[in-house]
């Protein structure tokens, strides 16, 4: 399944089978290398919280695996950022930039290799959040992210839906070792990206957003 560029299409997390969030993106590019996805800035999104609405964060895991939840939507807070997912890949990267619109950094997202839907009206890819992620700065050093959450969360093996801590962590060491090395896609390819005019945030997701997963 190919995705055509210029189309809207959903980027979500699943955690055990439930929405953990969406970010919705129009694609750049789709091709062997894998998906290339551009966020508008203001774009809209949707999140999960429980329902006196706290997000898994402001909540030591033990009270957020015990709780009810829903999804709250909102606006995406930042400058546009652009998404890799390579083919098969257990991770995604991420193109961040600062408030003029310069690169900034590489961020790493460990994750579970995404699995395509399309309805007609709307499409996307699920991925599971892993949690544990790498920020990449232009000189290629480097930086764990969120290691604390990870830990935390491990010890509970029954409801996280991280089962492998091990595979989770040789993906962000080989990940660092290409970036450390300044090879694709952490040769400078997409620093200097600018989407068309016309890619601006959509008014709203789209009817089907919230579609069952398919992880």
């Amino acid at each position: 399944m190919r995705f055509e560029t210029g189309r809207l299409i959903m980027h979500r997390s699943v955690r055990r089978g439930r929405i953990g969030w969406v970010r919705p993106g129009r694609v750049v590019s789709d091709d062997e290398r894998g998906l290339l996805v551009w966020i508008a800035p203001d774009s809209p999104v949707a999140h999960e919280v429980t329902e006196a609405g706290r997000g898994m964060r402001a909540m030591p895991f033990a009270e957020w695996i015990t709780s009810s939840y829903r999804l709250k939507l909102g606006r995406w807070n930042g400058p546009g950022l652009l998404k890799f997912l390579p083919a098969g890949a257990a991770h995604s990267v991420w193109w961040f930039s600062d408030a003029h619109g310069q690169f900034a950094h590489w961020y790493v997202n460990l994750e579970e290799p995404g699995v395509r839907w399309d309805d007609g009206a709307v499409a996307g890819v699920d991925v599971v959040d892993q949690d544990l992620d790498v920020v990449v700065r232009p000189d290629r050093s480097w930086q764990w992210k969120d290691e604390d959450e990870f830990v935390e969360r491990l010890a509970y093996p029954d409801d996280y839906w991280v089962a492998d801590e091990a595979a989770v962590r040789a993906e962000g060491k080989r990940v660092i070792a290409i970036a450390e090395a300044g090879e694709f896609p952490f040769d400078g390819t997409w620093c200097d990206f600018s989407p068309p005019a016309e890619w601006v945030a959509p008014d709203a997701l789209p009817a089907g957003w919230d579609r069952p997963p398919v992880r």
